[in-house]
């Protein structure tokens, strides 16, 4: 019984993939793993997409003030503020003038 179980929950897993991956079960059981490995790829790239997109969301509105991303980031560091990439990102597109602010401390 638990076998059938088992089988059902390992075609389960792979319903609607193509050709034999939903069927066989040696071929759904080599799915789910390499979907897997995909998945655990992608939890990690997420947060790179993430990290990219907060940079030039900042890039953006710092050239408008005459600043590089590097430079604005470099004074942050260096006058101990301590705002992630992700809060200046938000600053910039819900409080632009906030943003502002810390730019022209920065300069």
């Amino acid at each position: 019984m638990n076998a059938l179980k088992r089988r059902h929950a390992v075609l389960k897993m792979t319903k609607g993939m193509r050709y034999g991956l939903s069927t066989k079960e040696k071929q759904a059981k080599e799915a789910i793993r390499h979907a897997g490995t995909h998945a655990f790829e992608g939890r990690k790239d997420k947060k790179n997409d993430y990290r990219r997109l907060w940079q030039v969301q900042i890039s953006s509105l710092v050239k408008e003030q005459g600043l590089s991303y590097s430079k604005f980031m470099g004074a942050l560091k260096k006058n101990d503020i301590l705002i992630n990439r992700k809060m200046l990102a938000e600053l910039a597109q819900d409080a632009p003038e906030t943003f502002l602010k810390i730019v022209e401390k920065v300069k």
